[in-house]
Parts: structure tokens; C-alpha cells; sequence
């Protein structure tokens, strides 16, 4: 079996969804488990109806938004009175009915049932849209096999359990289904983190003991860096599992953080490769490779926060005052991308998803003077080729830290 993924990029529109029937045609259909997210930018919708809702503001307005916008795609696709049109409806119909119903204050939760309904909707349009062009599919729900704990947006894979649901269906089939949700032991929606629909294409891949596993993308594989921010980005044709993951983990966008444990462990090849150029090369990611071409990698994280941790009686920053820090941090759900100490001073920077950055300020001052610069930017570069290189990029640096081959800067 071929595990293939796309994202919201991919179905973003009507031409969009077509396209994918051709990248299908080019790239064969037979034995594949097909992994879909939300449609562009409905995650982003769905999350302000959250936050309407918690607000107690016009929810339903925003919804019906979304909906007639699922629907003008629907329209452009199929004629008046295909099934898809009730599904559609229903489907919105069942999102607003929840959040009448609903009791739970917990806003997590709250979020996990709410922004799943747009891998839901997105899948139900192309798995139909797929079936009437002669790509004939199976639509799966995947909280049926994807099983987690009930950390919600941050949900935490029962691997053992979910494999086993895997196992239970046919081969030689194609199956369509969602990225970025699973279902906890009560089956209430979970989601795996942002941008989760990579882990999940990697989940099934080792569940189902894939052949392959690729990611779809609108750029032609994984660059060197991100031509949103930096210019003249190289195309990286290959790449090893360990590289991968560390470009992950410093915040590569197009691999997400989780995705390459699961792959590695089974030695399941990964590429990535443009829905645009199907038959392009695009990115090979496996174990041994070496970094071709090699090149430094830059990396560029938006939206951070620099803390500075002073001891109040100038005592050392010892093990057990790290560990406390680290403790509350992890509590809070804030993700530390840098750290680096002196004798009295700890430097932190941390990116706060979850907005608790002043809840961590308010505990901690008691036993520190903090300064913190806020909307900092985190620049990264594997591979760079001098101690003396700087990153691209405006602003006064704050702070510079050089890892063996890793240069990051913190600019302001």
C-alpha cells in the first residue's frame, strides 16, 4: 500500500479538487490509502467560530459562511440533486446543533469537535468527486481507527491500538479519509496538533506496513528554505530521516515535528512532491541518505517570545531550578525553541499556542526578575558554512547561539 496526503492547498477549490483526479491518473490509484485535510482555509474559520462561540458571539453567522462556501465548491462540481448536497448540509446542521447542546467549558475540547467538521466535509466532496470521475473509493471515517487520549489538540496516539483497527480492513483497495483527527476512548473527536495531517498519513503508514508514503504540496518538494521569507530557495532532492527530523524540530513548515518518528521506525520512504508537477522529482527522505544538494537550511519561526530568567538573590541557576522551570513550562503547554544559561540568567524562547506565556510570568517572578520581548523572530540555520554568517533578515539581534552545526539567532 501507498499512503498519499494532501492538504487544504490541494482542495482549496473547485480546480483544486479536479487537479487531484489527475495527479491520481499520473500517480495510480491502486492499493492507496488517500489522506485529506480541510478545505484552504476552513481550520482557520472553524477555529473563529470557536472563539465566537466562547465570546457568545454570532457563531451560527460564521458557520453559515463556511457552509455556503463549501457549497458554491459543491455547486461547481456536481449537479443539483447529487447526494453530497444533503451530506454537506447535514454535516453543518450537526456542527451547529453541538454547540447548542453543548456544557463543557473546557475550550479544548470545545475545539476538537468543532474544527473537525472541516476534514469531514472536505473528504466526503472528494471522495464523491473522485467515485463520479471513475476513481472509485472507499470514504473512512478515521476516529474509527486512529484511537488517542482525550489530550485535546494535543491528542497522543494509542499506536498498538490503532494498528490492530488498520489491520481489520482489505487490501487492494483505495481509501479515502481525514488527516489531523482521532477519537479518545469515549469517542469524542481529538486532533493531533496544527498541521497534523502529515502525522496522520505517517500513522496509517506504519499501521498498514506501507510501501511508500507521500506528501502533496503546492512547492516541488522540500526546500532549503521557505520563499515566503528567504530568496532563491534550493530544492533538497534528498534527504536522511535524522536530517528530517531536525529540520522539524527547529520548524521546517513543510514536514511537521511528529511525522518522521512512525516512518523511520519502519524504514518507510517519504517523499514530497508538487500536486502541480506530479511527475516531478520532488524530495526523497530515507534512512542513510545524504543531504543532497548540501547546502545550509534556514529556517524561520514567527510569533516568539524571548524570557529572561535573573535569579532575585544571584544564586546559580542550578539543576533543580531548570527542572522547575521546565515542569511549569511543559504544565502550560509552552514550547521552548531555544534555551541557553549563564551563572544567574536564563534565556528562554517560547512560542505560546496555548496563551498562558503571563499565567508562566505570574508563577515564576516570584523567584526571578523576567524580562520578555515579545514577537521575536527565531531564525535557524542548519548546515551554515561560518561562525561569523548571520541570518537573512531585519532587526536587531538579541540573542545568537551556535549548536555544532546549527547557528540560531533571535531578532526583535
Amino acid at each position: 500500500m501507498k499512503v498519499f496526503k494532501f492538504g487544504g492547498a490541494s482542495v482549496k477549490d473547485a480546480a483544486a479538487v479536479k487537479n487531484i483526479a489527475e495527479v491520481l491518473k499520473t500517480a495510480g490509484c491502486n492499493d492507496v490509502f488517500m489522506v485529506v485535510s480541510a478545505m484552504g482555509k476552513t481550520t482557520n474559520a472553524l477555529e473563529d467560530v470557536v472563539r465566537l462561540y466562547f465570546e457568545n458571539g454570532d457563531f451560527e453567522l460564521r458557520i453559515s459562511e463556511i457552509q455556503n462556501a463549501h457549497l458554491e465548491i459543491v455547486k461547481c462540481l456536481f449537479e443539483t440533486g447529487h447526494p453530497i448536497y444533503d451530506e454537506v448540509l447535514n454535516l453543518f446542521a450537526d456542527l451547529n446543533l453541538f454547540l447548542k447542546k453543548n456544557r463543557s467549558p473546557n475550550y479544548d475540547f470545545v475545539y476538537d469537535q468543532t474544527v473537525s467538521f472541516g476534514e469531514m466535509v472536505s473528504t466526503k466532496i472528494v471522495s464523491h468527486y473522485l467515485n463520479l470521475t471513475g476513481i472509485e473509493n472507499q470514504w473512512l471515517d478515521v476516529r474509527d481507527l486512529i484511537k488517542t487520549d482525550d489530550s485535546y489538540r494535543e491528542a497522543k496516539v494509542d499506536m498498538e491500538l490503532s494498528r490492530k483497527n488498520f489491520k481489520k480492513l482489505g487490501k487492494g483497495k483505495f481509501y479515502l479519509t481525514q488527516g489531523f483527527l482521532g477519537s479518545d476512548p469515549n469517542y469524542f473527536t481529538t486532533t493531533l496538533g496544527r498541521e497534523g495531517s502529515d502525522y496522520t498519513a505517517a500513522i496509517i503508514a506504519y499501521c498498514t506496513d506501507a510501501e511508500s508514503m507521500t506528501i502533496w504540496k503546492d512547492v516541488e518538494g522540500v526546500l532549503n528554505a521557505d520563499p515566503r521569507y528567504f530568496e532563491n530557495p534550493v530544492l533538497l532532492k534528498n534527504i536522511s530521516y535524522q536530517e528530517a527530523i531536525e529540520l522539524a524540530y527547529y520548524g521546517a513548515s513543510v514536514i511537521h515535528p511528529k511525522t518522521m518518528k512512525p516512518l523511520r521506525q519502519k524504514e518507510i520512504p517519504f517523499f514530497v512532491k508538487s500536486f502541480l508537477n506530479p511527475n516531478g522529482e520532488g524530495t526523497r527522505i530515507e534512512n542513510g541518505l545524504k543531504l543532497e544538494p548540501d547546502v545550509p537550511c534556514y529556517i524561520l519561526k514567527k510569533n516568539q517570545n524571548l524570557l529572561t530568567l535573573t535569579t532575585l538573590d544571584f544564586s546559580f541557576i542550578t539543576e533543580d531550578k531548570i527542572s522547575r522551570i521546565l515542569n511549569l513550562l511543559h504544565q502550560l503547554k509552552l514550547k521552548v525553541n531555544l534555551m541557553q544559561n549563564s551563572a544567574i540568567t536564563l534565556s528562554l524562547c517560547v512560542e505560546d499556542k496555548f496563551i498562558q506565556l503571563d499565567k508562566f510570568i505570574d508563577e515564576v517572578s516570584l523567584g526571578f526578575k523576567i524580562e520578555c520581548e515579545k514577537d521575536v523572530s527565531l531564525y535557524t540555520v542548519r548546515n551554515f558554512e561560518n561562525k561569523t554568517e548571520t541570518a537573512p533578515g531585519d532587526g536587531k539581534e538579541l540573542l545568537r547561539q551556535i549548536i555544532k552545526n546549527t547557528l540560531q539567532i533571535i531578532r526583535k
